[in-house]
């Protein structure tokens, strides 16, 4: 175990989520979904000399939408407002390139925002700073003033907005110059307009994880030095072309660590900044007729539920609308299934059959409140009591798939290592060892017979506090 060092530790766990990022936390599972002239087109990246004539979905039904990603558990939709070909999905009074020249002629953000109010999910929106059709594109603060008046209509016209999506696409626009985006005037518009939404990826509030891939860090942190804001480097990382290998890039042997306690204790500014995992049903982040057969399996997308909400990230999931405005039924049925299958495995908490009880170097501390998935009550030890077990002592034998742990973040995440280890009449059958928990942690268990089973916290910044444990 390494050396205490109080006063590093006590700064470290000073370091916790802003409320707008603990609300987005809880959501856990959202969904993107990408829709514009590339659908009728059948490309991804489009150049901003589309007709606004092509568009046309002729079926659209955004409450189609709010049912399959409710069906699937996901909190929220974050529409793509405007992608890099700058088309509006809103009748936008800046530009000519909307849908009001479209035989649509309708408003597709209002009927989105609409939909997910009434269907009691969150609305977000992606507004892509690069715009292949604007003409002001590449003149400094007259695109700027551009692109933030747009910003201010989608974000006082539609309602309350829980995400602002950034990415970092910086090509030329139809001048042939290229645009340096004034991220703190688009921040402060946000933050005016919208203040409990947060603001992903190129912004302050969330991090992207690396990939497009769902691949996720084995240790995925939260605090993290305030160097991995940086925008422009975030930007630079971003995607610069249309290329299918990027969307299947895993990340980087020497990124996987970004906020163990060796690599942050002597940084001098640290921040919250949680990852997200942004990855698509389909092979494409627009609907292409093509990839039909190509939709992840129910199983395909449980295991990347699984691996990303519980490995302390969000989760946000494309579901590319098709030519009609719809899901595409194969993606509607996967959506179902994975929504029963993630119903069905966590359903029963088998924790609400056990005894509790935990025991540490400073006492036995009472543990019953971890049966309950919230904040209110929660499991802690004295400042620095580093280490903790939890006990749960089943009424009989059962067989368990799943552990999930839960800290409260509101207290910052603390813990640097931790075991669980299954027993049956005495004898282990089990051991799984872990370093990050964070808001949520899921060890997934090969099937095995157990009566007891212990959580053990074998190094903590400070004390750990662990606000839920379910046993599957």
């Amino acid at each position: 175990m390494r050396t205490a060092d109080n006063e590093k530790e006590s700064r470290l766990v000073s370091v916790v989520p802003s409320d707008r990022q603990l609300s987005l936390m809880q959501r856990e599972f959202y969904a993107f979904a990408h829709f514009t002239v590339n659908t009728y087109t059948n490309r991804e990246w489009g150049d901003g000399t589309e007709k606004e004539s092509i568009f046309d979905p002729v079926k659209f039904d955004a409450r189609q939408w709010v049912k399959a990603v409710k069906a699937a558990g996901m909190k929220g939709i974050i529409l793509t407002c405007k992608h890099h070909d700058g088309f509006c999905l809103w009748p936008s009074k800046y530009t000519d390139h909307t849908v009001a020249g479209s035989p649509f002629k309708g408003d597709v953000v209002k009927e989105v925002s609409d939909a997910c109010h009434e269907g009691g999910i969150g609305f977000g929106v992606y507004l892509s700073p690069w715009d292949r059709n604007s003409k002001l594109y590449g003149q400094s603060k007259a695109y700027d003033d551009y692109f933030v008046n747009q910003l201010e209509e989608l974000l006082s016209n539609y309602g309350e907005v829980f995400s602002v999506w950034f990415d970092g696409a910086c090509g030329e626009g139809p001048n042939g110059k290229k645009q340096y985006y004034d991220w703190n005037r688009y921040y402060e518009t946000i933050r005016r307009l919208q203040p409990g939404a947060c603001i992903h990826v190129c912004g302050p509030d969330v991090r992207w994880c690396g990939n497009e891939a769902g691949h996720t860090r084995v240790s995925e942190w939260s605090v993290v030095p305030e160097r991995t804001r940086d925008t422009e480097k975030i930007a630079s990382d971003s995607q610069q072309s249309d290329d299918t290998s990027f969307r299947e890039r895993e990340i980087k042997a020497s990124d996987e660590d970004l906020g163990s306690y060796g690599l942050i204790c002597d940084e001098d500014k640290l921040v919250w900044y949680p990852a997200e995992v942004d990855t698509s049903i389909r092979p494409g982040w627009f609907y292409h007729s093509e990839e039909d057969g190509d939709v992840k399996t129910p199983e395909e997308l449980f295991d990347l539920y699984e691996t990303t909400v519980g490995g302390n990230t969000t989760l946000l999931l494309n579901i590319p609308p098709t030519r009609e405005g719809l899901f595409h039924s194969k993606d509607v049925e996967a959506l179902e299934a994975l929504g029963r299958m993630i119903g069905e495995t966590y359903r029963d908490n088998l924790l609400e059959r056990a005894k509790l009880s935990s025991d540490t170097d400073d006492g036995v501390h009472d543990v019953s409140g971890i049966r309950k998935d919230d904040y209110d009550t929660w499991y802690g030890t004295s400042d620095y009591t580093r280490t903790a077990r939890i006990t749960a002592t089943f009424d009989k034998e059962y067989t368990l798939n799943r552990v999930v742990l839960k800290e409260n973040v509101k207290l910052s995440q603390r813990i640097e290592g931790f075991r669980v280890i299954a027993y049956r009449g005495g004898r282990e059958v089990f051991v799984y060892e872990g370093t990050v928990v964070g808001y949520k942690k899921i060890v997934r268990i090969p099937a095995v017979a157990a009566d007891r089973i212990e959580i053990e916290v074998l190094d903590s910044r400070v004390a750990p506090a662990i606000s839920f444990v379910g046993v599957y």
